[in-house]
């Protein structure tokens, strides 16, 4: 293989064999490779894009660069849930319990957080004594178990894709629809999961800002899924706002708890139903989406979701007294709250910037060796389309101290447009991609 042959091709718009594809890979993950030369052939592939035969190739190429998990050993349908991420997106802790309530068997290999906030893994560690380093064995096991796992990804699974990502992220070519795809599926399939569904955001808290480029997104993640033999089915949704009420850790793991109970009623649970509804569909353990939904709600009322996020936190060494008291999560020093400056219709959310706005209170990460103070964040109880008068509680800031607060409530204020008159609120789901039923199927709600 001549790499500088490879990269002139793809510089001259050429398409790239597959074979060509995987050793150029394989070679990379040995540092048979430099780094500036798949610098300059990612740039080149960035400029001139990725056909389907060439993504599909990159994504099997680094599948096949590590270790895959087998959970063929397990005796329930495996499901995974995986979103491109957005502010105040905390359904894992939600969707998985009751998945497992249902019967499937939820493996989750999540990540820390950089931006915004943390990650599902920083939010589960805010539990005391929660472990998110699970060996293999121990994942295999507790899935049998009780029918879910929420852990860390090995350094041995698709490392060639976490050594490509970090090249990108220095060069400037991150934004490729191919490579992000390439990027995710690459995970999803070597987490051995036989059912995938994508969560693809869009709006201004996401990454994806526009319809078309998250429809892209989407429809190149499921086709990737499809040939790898994986029943997979994308949801594009709302993040023109925070999804849930809570952009944190601690205070998501509570939210979460209260949902879980059946305390709260909010797009954010509306979400996660959905979810669980299309996973059910996906995994056979419910005819279509709808009825798995209906399942969902019933194990959300009846407390079978909670019990199996009792379980899980359990068996992942945290404290199941949690769930009955949230109290003994860690809590902020300083708490004040944020009031509606005006009678008038929330109109406009600047999602990205109620983002920063907690990352800035200590809630997220620049790098993944900064610490992450897990009782800070932010609430915002006011969605699009919902009226307040002015003095109205809509938000709470949970800061260090009276300083971090007043500048979170400012930002808070700012990100917010509000309107004289009524606003409709936006719909949370707003296409369904699914290859059985062809592209755009399902829109609405």
């Amino acid at each position: 293989m001549q790499v500088v042959e490879l990269i002139a091709a793809k510089r001259d718009g050429h398409a790239i064999a597959s074979g060509d594809l995987h050793d150029l890979i394989a070679a990379y993950s040995a540092k048979e490779v430099p780094d500036y030369q798949m610098a300059a052939f990612l740039m080149a592939g960035y400029l001139r894009g990725f056909s389907h035969d060439e993504t599909v190739a990159l994504t099997d190429a680094m599948v096949v660069s590590g270790d895959r998990l087998d959970l063929s050993g397990l005796s329930g349908p495996t499901v995974d849930k995986h979103s491109t991420g957005g502010v105040g997106d905390s359904t894992t802790l939600v969707v998985a319990p009751l998945a497992a309530a249902l019967g499937m068997q939820t493996v989750k290999l999540s990540g820390r957080g950089l931006g915004f906030t943390g990650g599902t893994l920083d939010k589960l560690e805010a539990i005391p004594g929660m472990r998110t380093q699970l060996t293999e064995k121990e994942l295999l096991a507790q899935v049998e178990r009780i029918g879910l796992v929420v852990c860390a990804q090995t350094a041995d699974l698709v490392p060639a894709d976490k050594a490509i990502y970090a090249l990108r992220d220095v060069t400037a070519t991150v934004g490729n629809t191919a490579l992000i795809a390439s990027s995710i599926m690459s995970k999803k399939i070597a987490g051995g999961a036989h059912a995938i569904l994508l969560d693809v955001k869009v709006g201004s808290g996401a990454f994806m800002k526009t319809a078309d480029s998250a429809r892209e997104l989407a429809n190149i993640c499921v086709a990737l899924g499809t040939s790898a033999g994986r029943a997979t089915r994308a949801l594009i949704t709302d993040m023109d706002q925070p999804l849930a009420d809570t952009v944190g850790n601690a205070i998501d793991v509570q939210e979460a708890i209260e949902v879980l109970k059946g305390e709260r009623q909010s797009r954010f649970v509306d979400l996660c139903l959905t979810l669980v509804g299309h996973l059910a569909a996906l995994s056979g353990v419910a005819p279509d989406a709808g009825t798995g939904r209906q399942q969902a709600g019933q194990a959300l009322r009846s407390g079978a979701g909670l019990e199996r996020f009792r379980l899980l936190v359990e068996a992942q060494g945290g404290d199941p007294h949690v769930v009955d008291d949230t109290s003994l999560l860690p809590a902020a020093p300083t708490i004040i709250d944020v009031h509606a400056p005006q009678d008038a219709w929330l109109a406009t959310v600047d999602a990205e910037a109620i983002g920063r706005a907690s990352g800035a209170l200590g809630a997220g990460r620049q790098k993944l060796d900064d610490v992450i103070d897990p009782a800070v964040g932010l609430s915002l109880h006011v969605k699009i389309g919902d009226q307040s008068h002015a003095g109205d509680t809509i938000g709470r800031i949970f800061a260090r101290d009276g300083q971090d607060a007043r500048n979170a409530e400012l930002a808070v204020l700012q990100a917010l447009g509000w309107s004289p008159l009524p606003v409709s609120a936006p719909p949370l789901v707003h296409e369904i991609v699914d290859p059985a039923q062809g592209p755009g199927a399902g829109q609405g709600r």
